[in-house]
């Protein structure tokens, strides 16, 4: 069969095979250490923040961290504030000269980049780690504490910004020495550790009363909604370039044309995670604020399904699609490119219309893709209307489905390309898997 073809080709590749032993290694590491209570807490009396984390923006936030959050580990704050913080310097490279010339600088200002993100993730973890221990306090009953105070909280803080930042250096690793991109892998592995729960969940409801036609025909929705998000992930829109008769290198190119292939959703899955960091600060930073406006807005984004929260959340999908796609793609270096390898748009003249060209193009096919994506985004709402369980209704488009498609997507170009490279057949008969980028890069 094909497929045990293809595991034999991928375990013969010895690279490939130690990527994905690592990768497979890092990703066991960090599942264990999620279920590593943190000390001076006992375990046995967790369950009023299983029940808190059960739905609702803490619920997404449970999920983002694989369980974590609801376990109170020692990784419960997971990776979010490390994004948190890739927001703000991505932000910063817009606004500050300073940010625009480290990203100018090829990979030292790359290296100073990275530095400032991790400097800004622990004040960030700094920030949230005391906000999750006063959560804990309030939630939990007395009793499940060995002690309180100062002696709890400063070492607990250490801890959780310790395991913050060692979920982050997996991630590193897995990048640098396994295969696919270690930041979204860890955030996938999560959200798959609670499929199996959603899905029992949601057979057991349907069971109880009967409806197991409905769950076949959600079933067949989930497929459908998969569907779409794999074409959104593909997309593309082939734009002709014409090339003058020249030679470069070994190549001649005479009259030749070819396509430069710009993505209905350049950003990929980047806009919901940029969204979704952004939707969590304020439930942050509403612990340490009181008062009845204070409650009423803690209430409104914390709740989902509410219309506020898809409404904003929609929103700030649509304008960080604009944003990311309007840095990973340079219309005027584009154009640059054209034109000293002696080529050009047909009907378009060379330059600078070129790159106006190319912006515009750019931008009336990311509106509807933006629209898509935050549409996408928000059905899990409309499958709770429905009366889908609130854990099953996750996975109905939203966060967790375009993730998961984007990672898969992605990890599987690149174990594809390790075995084009050897001459092996790709992982499918027909055509070769397209991630969310022409070249397999990563999310960050």
């Amino acid at each position: 069969m094909k497929l045990f073809e293809t595991i034999r080709n991928i375990w013969k590749i010895e690279d490939l095979r130690s990527r994905i032993i690592t990768t497979l290694g890092l990703l066991l590491i960090y599942r264990v250490g999620s279920f590593v209570v943190l000390p001076g807490i006992n375990p046995n009396e967790l369950a009023n923040l299983e029940a808190q984390t059960a739905d609702g923006v803490l619920g997404l936030l449970d999920m983002f961290s694989g369980g974590a959050f609801s376990n109170a580990s020692i990784m419960a704050l997971g990776i979010m504030p490390y994004i948190s913080a890739s927001i703000v310097v991505q932000l910063l490279g817009i606004a500050i000269p300073y940010f625009q010339r480290l990203q100018r600088e090829g990979e030292s200002g790359r290296r100073k980049i990275n530095q400032i993100t991790r400097f800004l993730t622990v004040a960030i973890l700094l920030i949230q780690a005391p906000g999750y221990l006063a959560n804990l306090h309030a939630t939990l009953p007395p009793s499940a504490f060995v002690n309180s105070g100062w002696g709890f909280t400063i070492p607990a803080t250490i801890m959780l910004t310790a395991g913050s930042m060692f979920v982050m250096w997996l991630g590193e690793r897995i990048t640098d020495n396994g295969i696919g991109n270690g930041i979204s892998l860890i955030i996938m592995v999560g959200i798959i550790a609670r499929l199996p729960f959603a899905l029992v969940a949601e057979f057991g409801s349907r069971l109880s009363d009967g409806g197991l036609v409905m769950l076949l025909v959600e079933f067949l929705i989930l497929f459908l909604i998969f569907e779409l998000a794999i074409l959104l992930v593909q997309g593309t829109r082939r734009i002709p370039v014409q090339y003058a008769k020249r030679i470069v290198g070994n190549k001649q190119y005479g009259g030749v044309r070819q396509y430069i292939p710009l993505k209905v959703n350049a950003a990929g899955v980047m806009p919901i995670i940029f969204a979704q960091a952004i939707m969590f600060i304020p439930i942050t930073l509403a612990g340490y604020i009181s008062g009845d406006a204070t409650n009423k807005f803690v209430v409104a984004f914390s709740n989902f399904g509410g219309f506020w929260y898809n409404f904003t959340f929609a929103l700030l999908i649509i304008i960080f699609t604009y944003f990311y796609t309007a840095i990973t793609v340079n219309p005027q270096q584009m154009a640059d490119d054209m034109k000293r390898n002696g080529g050009f748009i047909p009907g378009v003249k060379p330059g600078r219309r070129t790159a106006e060209f190319l912006d515009s193009v750019m931008s009336k096919i990311t509106l509807p893709g933006s629209i898509f994506l935050a549409l996408i985004a928000i059905l899990p709402a409309f499958a709770r209307i429905a009366g889908v369980d609130h854990h099953f209704a996750q996975f109905f488009g939203g966060t967790s489905l375009l993730i998961l498609v984007g990672v898969v997507l992605d990890t599987l170009q690149q174990i594809e390309s390790h075995l084009l490279m050897r001459h092996y057949d790709g992982l499918l008969k027909s055509g070769r898997i397209k991630g969310r980028t022409g070249g397999g890069a990563s999310m960050y």
